[in-house]
């Protein structure tokens, strides 16, 4: 059974639609695929019918984006009940500051640079949730980045002039809503240094000690002795091991089913959700 728990759809910063997507993870190979789109859940209606009619099965989450200490972090949350007041308004604030910080981005580069915000909205699609990925799009058609790897690297990282932070809740606050909502919270990607500074181990105990489940080590962005550490820190802390490809569609190199998640983690997983697993 192949099992990626980290993608990506055009209701956040993939470049498919819901329905695309899971037809992609059939044409790959995938029994199983997760939505964790970030900060929203628009996506998991037309996911889930999408799901049913092509034969792969559907866990429902989301990418939430936090902190750590002004670290930014991100959490993903699996079969977490989409109606739970308390989640769903942390969502919505992140999104409202997601935006907000967009378009003060756009603005600065503007300055710069032939940009305007309806070129980006209109490259994100209607109800998107705006992000960096969907300017460094628009960076690329224009001609001032190669791709967005390199528009990141760029105009949009974060040391330079236009980049603007947005709201993030601390991190162990988010785990004890989504854990609050029925959901399994599982810390995505938390080694990757190259996207930027990364917590420390103590940070994961805590978090552990906060009813984290489980850690995302199967990661295109963790390097083999990365996978090796966080590995033998699941094991003494007790939480479950994840894989999955972090897939957007074409803007990112990333590939549907890289790593992959055992069956037995994802029967952990669906067994703690307050939701089910579409089949």
């Amino acid at each position: 059974m192949r099992i990626d728990l980290h993608t990506h759809s055009r209701v956040s910063d993939g470049t498919q639609t819901p329905a695309e997507l899971v037809a992609e993870a059939r044409r790959a190979g995938l029994d199983v695929l997760a939505l964790t789109d970030h900060d929203t859940t628009a996506g998991w209606a037309e996911a889930a019918a999408a799901a049913r009619s092509e034969g792969v099965a559907l866990v429902r989450g989301t990418e939430v984006s936090c902190t750590a200490s002004g670290i930014s972090v991100h959490l993903l949350s699996y079969l977490h009940d989409p109606h739970d007041a308390a989640l769903a308004e942390l969502l919505t604030r992140s999104r409202t500051s997601r935006d907000g910080r967009a378009r003060a981005m756009v603005d600065r580069l503007a300055v710069d640079f032939d940009v305007t915000w309806a070129e980006v909205a209109a490259q994100a699609g209607a109800g998107a949730t705006i992000g960096r990925p969907h300017i460094a799009d628009v960076l690329v058609a224009r001609g001032y980045a190669a791709d967005r790897a390199g528009a990141f690297a760029t105009m949009l990282a974060p040391t330079g002039p236009y980049y603007v932070r947005y709201h993030a809740p601390e991190v162990a606050e988010a785990v004890g809503l989504v854990l609050a909502a029925g959901g399994v919270p599982v810390f995505a990607h938390p080694r990757a240094s190259s996207r930027g500074r990364v917590v420390s181990e103590q940070v994961i105990r805590d978090l552990a000690d906060a009813g984290l489940v489980g850690l995302e080590v199967d990661h295109r962005d963790h390097t083999e002795a990365d996978k090796a550490w966080l590995r033998d820190l699941a094991a003494g802390l007790g939480l479950l091991v994840t894989g999955s490809s972090d897939y957007h569609g074409a803007g990112k190199p990333n590939r549907l089913g890289e790593y992959t998640t055992t069956p037995e983690v994802l029967a952990e997983i669906a067994d703690r959700g307050r939701i089910e697993v579409v089949r």
